[in-house]
């Protein structure tokens, strides 16, 4: 039995701590193939001369078989999903992962990679028997060039480790998770994953210059440029960054690390209705301009489920809707003095009904705890179904009174909050048991609804396994069809990370 999943919080002095998140039922989740319906394809399956094969090249110890050993690599995060797989492959080079996946690939036999396992679209875990190769133990920094802040490393780094090795420098990892304790670079790539500064240091696909990658047969594709400035031929980076394993499975990158701000402040403001918050988001563009950093807002369901599920303090009142807005820069005063003298005008124009700004790390940490925990906060009330889009600002949180109203009192609650500076809404829809018929009443209707705004029915957490099906309401037929070709180019068996991404056709 799975009895408990481990999500991170922000928290001092690490900022990271990891809480146990307890579910009201101790049972498995029901298998993916069952639950949704889908049928095994004709890939091989794993024999004890295949496993033999596997001792002979990684040790006995880094092949898990045992049914307890292998259930963790089987299970999402959410409990959402789990796949069958009967063997999980601990490789610690690139050389392996090369012999590993050339061997499946002559075997027929179908391959999960997997990082630090806290996608939320069932993208890293197997669906049936797929070997799952977990890429923890590629865990190397290779080396950090201070002067022009990049860094090579290997794909199993977590997020967290880097950055703190990165501070000790004067640097920092431009992506921030709120799973940063756990999640992996190989999977913050391969997902393109977003995360709460891409207002100020953008997507993956700028922050990372290069990617070493092996292929399906076992080719290692190396790519791992330091340059920022790189135009010979095709860049067959962005192949790879954000296609969730289909393509090739990431061993190693390099990646620019902006410089460490001397000065970072945090504000949590309480308004009174959206419109506020985007009259809010505009001034604070003007009046803040290149020290902002991240523009993030909350309903009062969103905070209300961390304040009442976890317990943690709200240091302001309540409110319908919440803002949390950060700066960096590289003077402490002056940028407190511009986001106090930001509060003070928008309070006197009505547009912050109540608000803090500070700069002391533990006031800090303890906003930004409040905002990160969200998306684990209600975990512990019953089935959560989470939605990651893209909505252009005027219609963002349209679709959240929408759904209270469709689901009435089926839905135990209904939320949004997300990224305002990336038009990134995080939509949690709380029901006390998955069912397919109220399954059915959220989708597609909430991908048919992003659709009519011309937004994206995936943001940040990817396709993986859980929209393939729903894909098309983002990308149309001949981009399908090219996506499909170069999956069959780059992995004519299908073995890697099947059933994710592309629908069939």
């Amino acid at each position: 039995m799975l009895k408990s999943v481990v999500f991170l919080l922000r928290c001092n002095s690490n900022r990271i701590i990891r809480d146990q998140v307890r579910y009201a039922s101790q049972a498995l989740p029901q298998l993916s193939s069952e639950k949704y319906n889908v049928k095994r394809k004709q890939f091989g399956t794993v024999q004890e001369s295949d496993i033999n094969y596997f001792k002979s090249i990684l040790s006995e110890e880094r092949v898990l078989t045992d049914e307890n050993d292998v259930l963790p690599f089987n299970i999402d995060w959410i409990k959402n999903c789990r796949g069958q797989s009967k063997v999980v492959l601990k490789p610690r080079s690139t050389e392996e992962v090369s012999k590993i996946v050339k061997y499946c690939n002559d075997k027929h036999l179908a391959v999960c990679p997997q990082g630090g396992n806290t996608g939320l679209v069932g993208g890293s875990v197997p669906v049936f028997d797929e070997v799952v190769l977990c890429l923890g133990l590629l865990n190397k920094i290779i080396s950090l060039d201070e002067i022009s802040g990049v860094l090579i490393c290997e794909a199993g780094c977590i997020l967290e480790s880097l950055d703190t090795c990165v501070r000790e420098r004067n640097l920092i990892m431009p992506l921030d998770l709120g799973a940063k304790g756990t999640c992996q670079i190989g999977g913050n790539a391969s997902t393109n994953a977003g995360g709460l500064r891409l207002l100020r240091y953008g997507n993956l696909h700028g922050s990372i210059l290069g990617i070493e990658a092996v292929k399906a047969d076992g080719t290692v594709i190396d790519c791992l440029t330091t340059m920022k400035k790189d135009n010979t031929g095709y860049h067959l980076k962005h192949l790879f960054i954000g296609s969730e394993g289909t393509l090739g499975i990431v061993t190693k990158v390099s990646i620019n690390c902006p410089v460490l701000p001397k000065a970072v402040t945090v504000g949590f403001f309480g308004v009174k209705d959206f419109q506020s918050v985007l009259k809010l988001y505009k001034s604070a563009k003007l009046s803040l301009g290149e020290i902002l950093s991240a523009f993030e807002m909350a309903d009062f369901n969103a905070i209300n489920s961390s304040v009442t599920n976890l317990n943690l303090p709200n240091p302001i009142d309540e409110y319908p809707f919440y803002v949390l807005v950060e700066t960096h820069g590289s003077d402490e005063g002056h940028d407190a003095e511009k986001l106090n003298r930001f509060l003070d005008k928008e309070m006197e124009s009505g547009l912050i009904i109540d608000g803090t700004v500070t700069s002391e790390p533990a006031k800090m940490q303890t906003i930004w705890n409040l905002r990160e925990s969200i998306a684990g906060s209600s975990l512990t009330r019953g089935y959560v179904f989470k939605y990651d889009v893209s909505i252009p600002l005027g219609n963002y949180y349209d679709l959240v009174p929408m759904l209270r109203k469709k689901l009435g009192n089926k839905a135990l609650d209904v939320y949004g909050y997300g990224h305002i500076g990336d038009s990134n809404i995080h939509i949690n829809i709380v029901v006390p048991e998955y069912t397919k018929e109220i399954g059915s009443q959220i989708e597609p209707y909430v991908f048919e609804e992003v659709s009519k705004l011309n937004g994206s029915i995936s943001a940040e957490h990817g396709v993986g396994f859980r929209k393939p099906q729903y894909i098309h309401y983002s990308k149309n037929e001949s981009a399908l069809d090219l996506m499909r070709e170069l999956k069959t180019l780059m992995d004519p068996k299908g073995i890697l990370n099947p059933y994710k991404v592309l629908p069939e056709k």
